[in-house]
């Protein structure tokens, strides 16, 4: 599993560093700004709908059913061709009516920014058809417990935006935009193409060709098997919506703000997400498979024994990355971003808001792998019960927030609901099970490693403050 879990999180890692680095470039080049909010705003919607249909939803729903089908080449083609058509549509729709879909996600932004916005969300939003089949040809590698492809090839996107800030270096902000949403699709076409080759490699085409060959003849002997997908889909799309609708309305609200403020979220949400990249998502992607197959054969012993290992794994990591992220949210901001266009008040602003996010990081971590326990047993009714409440609760505290925090109010809020939604998602667990999880001697190493760390990181501040007086 451990293996596993190191392949993911390096790839990812080797993702994020270039991640990173396109960053401070479009920081350097855009600073925060009405075009760096803009390109923002077009690349979030196509990730909205990624996050929610194509990787989220589908991947928890279809890797069990995918296990569980008779007919595994016929059921996975028939589910691909069916989302691939509805994905299709609405990219089409979405370029026909791109101001209709601009005015959706900045309401706040005046009409002469949303018809500057409009063609770079069309462009954009291509990206969504083609990650969608990455994620389904992801499915069936991490299915056949192959995770390096997938892993590695997010770099891909990276690769092709710092490629894209590269090539549009001294031009105008508004053409520099162009090259990014370009390099968006660009992106995707190599990450796509990565999968195939692989796909090619495995020997798995055999299956995808085989499914195309029998789709009609066959079509009737997986009615059982989709009529199933389709019931479980639904309510997955809901469970996996809460920090994506939470995004969305961030985005929403921030565009009524001052300008820069969709920035300050975006670059604190981008630190904020490489822990949470690296450690859980990284850990829950390596278990999931594992846990289904578990679950498939009625063998939740060896499921929990696994999930026991993965949460002190993450408790440990995920701890000393809250405190170190809370106390030297500053220096990394000013790290990573002080360059260019970018100023010390776009540094403190970012700050501010990355702090209310990592004070989340734990229990957003931990969810992640406790909901993949309600998946893999097929859940998803109560997973989107859960994502409900939660997502009422931060819309609650938003509203609430924003006029005494502005920004950094609304990062808070999304922090609140997501422990809203560890807690509830612990109780459908079972709040037994999970006492049988934590009773256990690390606890105490857990809460005496978290004080020291504490220490360590406060002297590390303050040893930067004194190199930086100097």
């Amino acid at each position: 599993m451990f293996k596993t879990i190191f392949t993911n999180s390096f790839g990812i890692l080797i993702s994020r560093i270039l991640g990173f680095g396109r960053d401070l470039l479009t920081a350097s080049a855009l600073g925060a700004n009405i075009y760096s909010d803009i390109f923002f705003i077009a690349f979030k919607l196509p990730n909205l709908f990624r996050r929610i249909f194509a990787e989220g939803a589908f991947t928890q729903v279809f890797i069990p059913a995918f296990a569980k089908s008779k007919n595994k080449a016929v059921f996975s083609i028939h589910i691909f061709f069916i989302f691939l058509s509805i994905i299709l549509l609405i990219t089409l729709f979405v370029n026909l009516l791109p101001t209709l879909f601009t005015k959706a996600i900045a309401v706040g932004f005046s009409k002469e920014s949303i018809e500057i916005a409009s063609p770079y969300v069309a462009i954009n939003f291509w990206y969504l058809p083609l990650i969608f089949s990455v994620t389904f040809l992801s499915g069936i590698l991490q299915y056949k417990n192959h995770f390096a492809t997938t892993a590695f090839s997010t770099a891909l996107l990276n690769l092709s935006l710092i490629g894209a800030l590269l090539l549009s270096h001294n031009k105008e902000e508004s053409e520099i935009v162009y090259y990014l949403s370009f390099g968006v699709v660009l992106g995707g076409l190599l990450q796509l193409s990565t999968h195939i080759i692989t796909i090619y490699n495995m020997g798995l085409m055999k299956l995808l060709f085989g499914g195309i060959k029998y789709l009609r003849v066959k079509s009737k002997i997986i009615t059982k098997d989709t009529k199933k997908f389709r019931r479980q889909f639904f309510p997955a799309v809901w469970g996996n919506s809460t920090a994506q609708v939470s995004a969305f309305l961030d985005t929403f609200l921030a565009s009524f703000l001052t300008t820069g403020s969709i920035s300050y979220l975006y670059y604190a949400n981008r630190i904020f997400q490489l822990p949470l990249a690296l450690f859980a998502i990284a850990t829950s992607i390596a278990l999931f498979p594992k846990i289904a197959k578990y679950l498939k054969y009625n063998d939740e012993i060896k499921a929990k024994q696994n999930l026991k290992k993965a949460f002190w794994f993450l408790a440990f990591v995920l701890t000393a990355s809250t405190i170190g992220g809370i106390i030297l949210a500053k220096e990394i901001t000013w790290l990573l971003f002080e360059h260019g266009a970018f100023s010390a008040t776009d540094t403190i602003n970012t700050t501010i808001v990355l702090q209310m996010y990592m004070i989340g990081l734990l229990p957003f971590g931990l969810q992640k792998l406790f909901l993949l326990w309600l998946y893999a047993k097929e859940m998803q009714m109560q997973a989107a019960k859960i994502a409900t409440l939660s997502l009422i609760v931060y819309i609650i505290m938003a509203l609430s927030f924003i006029s005494l925090f502005g920004v950094a109010g609304l990062a808070l809020a999304s922090t609140l609901g997501g422990i809203m939604s560890f807690i509830l998602t612990l109780k459908t667990f079972g709040f037994t099970n999970f006492v049988e999880i934590i009773h256990s001697k690390y606890t105490l190493y857990l809460l005496l490693g978290a004080v020291l760390f504490t220490f360590v990181m406060l002297a590390l501040k303050s040893l930067i403050a004194m190199y930086l007086l100097h």
